[in-house]
Order: structure tokens, then sequence, then C-alpha cells
């Protein structure tokens, strides 16, 4: 009873400090001009490279899809389609008039590019099961696995990062354009951005 009751007159225990060094993302690729660092969520305050690397990953991943849906989606409202789906309206109305077959179709379509469009040298997902060796990538995200080249490899190291750089900043935009487009289109007003259509 009486060592209870001293327990309540110990000192207050303190969290363990921390002797992780913080993450300066102030050099990486993405930081650049006109917001430089930009983490407003704070997600890189306690993240290791590994965690960094991932997240740019997925913002280089959602900035391709989202470059190849910002050209999908001005390519169908100027009209063009593919024989047997003109009847097929463009945005978010084509969802209901997309056949079943279609859907899937698309989603065969987008497990097989999942699948083919990664490092083929880690194995299928990242699972590392396969005899093929060292990967030839250079970053996450480079997917050429030893076939494709058009002269990648013959820049200069500040090149490829400029190239990835833009890379970086289209994606960026293109999530900002589609989502622009999106939302128009729901304000009914997507007309006054894109002149003409369908």
């Amino acid at each position: 009873a009486l060592a209870g009751s001293a327990v309540a007159f110990a000192p207050a225990q303190t969290g363990r400090a921390s002797t992780a060094v913080a993450l300066d993302i102030t050099g990486k690729l993405g930081a650049q001009i006109p917001l430089g660092a930009f983490d407003p969520l704070g997600l890189m305050s306690d993240a290791t490279e590994e965690e960094f690397d991932r997240l740019r990953w997925v913002e280089l991943k959602h900035g391709r899809v989202s470059m190849l849906a910002v050209t999908g989606y001005l390519v169908t409202y100027a009209g063009v389609r593919f024989p047997g789906a003109e009847d097929i309206p463009s945005g978010f109305a084509a969802l209901d008039a997309i056949p079943g077959m279609v859907w899937a179709q698309m989603i065969a379509t987008w497990t097989m590019m999942e699948a083919a469009n990664q490092d083929q040298y880690a194995a299928p997902w990242g699972t590392n099961q396969n005899a093929m060796g060292e990967s030839p990538a250079e970053f996450k995200g480079d997917f050429r696995n030893g076939a494709l080249d058009f002269g990648w490899d013959k820049l200069s190291d500040d090149a490829k990062m400029r190239k990835r750089a833009i890379e970086l900043n289209n994606g960026r935009a293109a999530q900002m354009g589609i989502l622009g487009l999106m939302v128009h289109e729901k304000l009914g007003n997507v007309s006054l951005l894109i002149p003409g259509g369908n």
C-alpha cells in the first residue's frame, strides 16, 4: 500500500526523445519554384527516405494517369470516338452509357497495364521473387526494364533531373486540370472552358 501511494508522487515520465534525423526535402526532386518544399499536411515531418520515395512515386503515378485523363477528356469532348462508340457521350455521361462488356474489357486492360508498367526486375508488385538480377531502374517509376531508352542513358545527371522535374510538374498541372474539368462539367459550364465540343 505504501509503494502504491508513493507512485502518485513519482515524477511524470516524459516521452522518449527521438533520435531520428528529420528528412530534409528542400533539395529533393519536386521542391521547386514557386512553392519550394510544399508539405502542408506535415507528411514528411518524420518520414524516412523510403517513405519519401514511395510518396514521390505515388505522385508521379497519379500525374501520369492525370495526363492521360486530361488528354482523353479533351479528345472525347472534341467528338473523336473509336469505331462503334460514336453514340457514347463525353465526360461523366459516358459512365452510364458504356456497356457492361466494355467495362470488363477496361478493367482487364487496367489490370494488365498495372502488371506490365512496373519494374519487372523487382518482380510483380515488388514481391522480389524472380531471377532477373539487379534492377537497372534509376528511380521508382523508371519502367524502361532494359528495353526502352529513347536517349535517356546519354543524358547528363542534371539533364535527367530536369526531365524528371518537368514530368513531375506536368503531372501536377494535369491533376489540377482534370479536377477542374470534372468540377466545371458538374457545374454545367465546361463549354466556357473548352469551346465547341460534341
